[in-house]
């Protein structure tokens, strides 16, 4: 038997996530459907996490086990012949056994990227959020400290998501302007359901002058999932990186 790690790249937007459902399109069935196609075997691969509905990956990870012997060089491009064009195998790697994408994972990097300007967009809109008000980005970084460290972030996940704790630690938070596109970029040792939806919503109350930078600090203290205010929509948000 042997274990194979996937480094997967999809356009989310026409499947409702990453994990398997009753009825409904997703990456995992697509991805398992392509691999049962060029091994005979029935498979099952091991997420690193969920991504909702719409959201994309540059770097998603996976893992099955098989008893094909398919040459390794050659796994990822016969698997690729059989994906639809909106996901694509980057790689491909024989691990040990006891390998985990979910469970051995250190941390993940998430990106969202906001287009900030009045006339709608035409090119990449399912990538992108956009966001007619004109946001002040300087304040928006100001308030990038109050996120950073290990926090109780309830505030910050979706209601009626059930997790052992709310406690993470962000260890990255940067945001980059070029013209009007805005960049987020958050990594952590895990996240919660929507939260860097939920932060970025929250960032952008602060651009829009609804909150001051140092009410972030506040509104995390309060455990209040009201407080944080709306997630912004899926389109924008992509996951960069795992990390082991």
């Amino acid at each position: 038997m042997r274990n194979i790690k996937l480094i997967i790249e999809y356009d989310g937007t026409n499947y409702c996530g990453w994990q398997r459902q009753n009825n409904v399109m997703t990456i995992q069935e697509k991805t398992e459907r392509a691999i049962e196609e060029i091994t005979g075997e029935k498979i099952l691969i091991t997420g690193c996490s969920r991504t909702d509905t719409g959201v994309h990956a540059k770097g998603y990870v996976g893992n099955f086990y098989t008893n094909s012997k398919i040459l390794m060089e050659k796994f990822t491009g016969a698997i690729n012949s059989k994906l639809p064009r909106d996901i694509v195998i980057l790689h491909s790697f024989e691990v040990p056994d006891e390998f985990h994408s979910r469970y051995n994972s250190i941390g993940k990097m998430y990106s969202y990227t906001i287009v900030n300007r009045r006339q709608y967009v035409a090119l990449g809109r399912n990538y992108i959020y956009h966001h007619q008000i004109i946001l002040n980005v300087e304040n928006m970084q100001l308030a990038t400290q109050y996120f950073i460290g290990t926090h109780d972030f309830s505030a910050f996940k979706n209601l009626g998501s059930s997790v052992k704790t709310s406690v993470r630690t962000i260890t990255k938070l940067d945001i980059e302007q070029n013209e009007d596109i805005i960049k987020i970029y958050i990594a952590a040792d895990g996240f919660l359901y929507n939260m860097v939806r939920i932060i970025v919503g929250a960032l952008i109350r602060v651009g829009e002058g609804k909150i001051k930078p140092n009410e972030i600090k506040n509104i995390i203290e309060s455990k209040e999932r009201s407080k944080a205010g709306k997630a912004v929509p899926a389109s924008g948000l992509c996951l960069e990186e795992v990390f082991y």
